[in-house]
C-alpha cells in the first residue's frame, strides 16, 4: 500500500490532511492516499483545496490523541 501512493507527485495538501490529519492513523492515511491516486481527478483536487481552505480557518484535526503532533511513524506490520 504504502508504495502505490508514491504512483502521484506529492502536493501542499490531500484527502489524508481534509480527512483528519494528526487525529488519524498513519494506516488511515496511506489509504486515504492510495484513493487518491486510484480516483484523481481535477474536481476532486478542487474539492479537496476548498476542504483544506476550511480546515485551515477551523483548526480541526491538528492534534492527535497523544500528541500536539503526529506520532513518529515507525512502519507497519504489513
Amino acid at each position: 500500500v504504502e508504495k502505490k501512493r508514491h504512483a502521484v507527485r506529492p502536493g501542499l495538501t490531500g484527502l489524508a490532511q481534509v480527512n483528519g490529519r494528526n487525529a488519524i492513523s498513519w494506516e488511515s492515511k496511506f489509504n486515504y492516499d492510495v484513493r487518491y491516486v486510484e480516483t484523481q481527478s481535477f474536481g476532486l483536487d478542487c474539492q479537496i483545496i476548498f476542504q483544506t481552505i476550511m480546515k485551515v480557518f477551523k483548526k480541526e484535526g491538528i492534534t492527535s490523541e497523544t500528541s500536539a503532533t503526529m506520532e513518529k511513524f515507525n512502519g507497519n506490520e504489513k
